[in-house]
């Protein structure tokens, strides 16, 4: 019988039982597709990253309970607060090596750690009527991303208030559906769907944040932004547009520790 370390880290937050909790596991070499699928299962999680020495940096997975994605930016964040917090504190920078997304770096930075993630700037399109069906309200404009949708809403209590479909939104094209807005005391607020990856809301998406960050650049006509996700665990990020890349910035916390029996 194996063992496998693993460890639970609530991201981007500073208090406990808020922000996205995601599961690192430490492997000394890959197992299956098929076997890290059933440990985020068994996790029932957002997220399950993965994570293996490789070189100077590390290789990362990420599993939801029902697919491997090709990028997450919570469970990387959780990840590198792992890396540089417990395994190698004397680190102040890590970088993993990702199959879909290349290599991202991770830095610390005051008192937070940095994300540093390719930029997906979003492209106007026409909304689809699954989406629009589903969310029950209209928005303002409607964008794609790389991988999701983006919905712009008018105000915080719109993002607040909406209550969508999520076995309809399920049928929808792509990975997920954002939905944003001005926020009350960061620049914007937003929320994230995926109920077709079996996360019907997730708690805070740092990949998402890849999109939202040139959108609301554009619109504001600054590089750096504050940000809050409006879930129900929330949390508070901080983005900067450098181009080809965006930066965010997050807090951690350490949940649990223990080790999974194979």
């Amino acid at each position: 019988m194996k063992t496998v370390p693993i460890y639970q880290v609530d991201a981007f937050t500073t208090a406990p039982f808020t922000g996205n909790p995601a599961a690192v596991c430490i492997l000394s070499e890959w197992p299956s597709a098929d076997l890290m699928q059933k440990i985020a299962m068994e996790n029932n999680l957002a997220e399950t990253a993965f994570i293996l020495p490789d070189g100077n940096g590390w290789s990362i997975r990420w599993f939801t309970p029902v697919t491997e994605v090709d990028l997450c930016g919570h469970a990387t964040l959780a990840s590198s607060f792992v890396v540089m917090n417990i395994l190698q504190p004397e680190r102040n920078e890590v970088t993993f090596h990702s199959l879909h997304m290349g290599d991202l770096i991770v830095r610390k930075k005051s008192g937070m750690l940095e994300l540093d993630f390719p930029t997906d700037t979003p492209e106007p399109c026409k909304l689809p009527d699954i989406i629009r069906e589903s969310m029950g309200r209209e928005p303002v404009e409607c964008l794609r991303g790389r991988s999701d949708y983006l919905l712009l809403y008018e105000t915080e209590s719109d993002i607040i208030n909406l209550a969508p479909d999520f076995r309809k939104l399920a049928r929808a094209e792509g990975r997920g559906t954002i939905v944003t807005a001005p926020g009350n005391d960061v620049d914007f607020v937003s929320r994230f769907f995926v109920p077709g990856a079996g996360i019907d809301e997730d708690p805070v998406t740092g990949s998402a944040h890849t999109t939202l960050t040139p959108f609301w650049s554009e619109r504001l006509g600054r590089k750096a932004l504050k940000a809050r996700q409006l879930s129900s665990r929330g949390g508070y990020l901080e983005c900067t547009l450098a181009e080809d890349r965006t930066l965010i910035a997050g807090n951690a916390m350490l949940y649990l520790k223990g080790e999974i029996y194979i």
